[in-house]
């Protein structure tokens, strides 16, 4: 039984997906369509028209997914135990100083490689 509900869910999320798709291009036209209109009222038109598509596809099974995974991206990002200033600070000094170094070394290779060349071309 669960399997016959699931097929049906799937068909109408198929409906409810070029039911988004179609409000979208809806709105898309309609902003071209008027455009001797101010454009602040067909951004705005375009934006209602992309808003009602989102929550039209967000009404889907892979809506669903899409809200389970931002709220577990969430939970997980609030996990992250981010360095403090002083951490920050230190770690950004070291890559800028092994950046000049790095710098320093490749314009003396340069340098090198091209004194050997010119020493070999005469």
């Amino acid at each position: 039984m669960a399997f016959k509900s699931l097929i049906q869910d799937s068909r109408y999320d198929t409906f409810k997906l070029a039911s988004a798709a179609l409000v979208l291009l809806i709105g898309v036209l309609a902003f071209y369509y008027f455009a001797d209109y101010l454009v602040v009222v067909r951004v705005l038109g375009l934006l209602i028209a992309a808003g009602v598509a989102v929550v039209i596809a967000l009404q889907t099974e892979q809506g669903h997914n899409l809200i389970g995974f931002f709220r577990e991206s969430r939970a997980e990002l609030r996990k992250v135990v981010w360095p403090t200033r002083a951490e920050t600070i230190q770690t950004s000094l070291a890559v800028v100083i092994m950046v000049i170094l790095m710098g320093i070394f490749l314009w003396l290779l340069d340098m090198f490689l091209l004194w050997i060349v010119r020493l070999l071309t005469g």
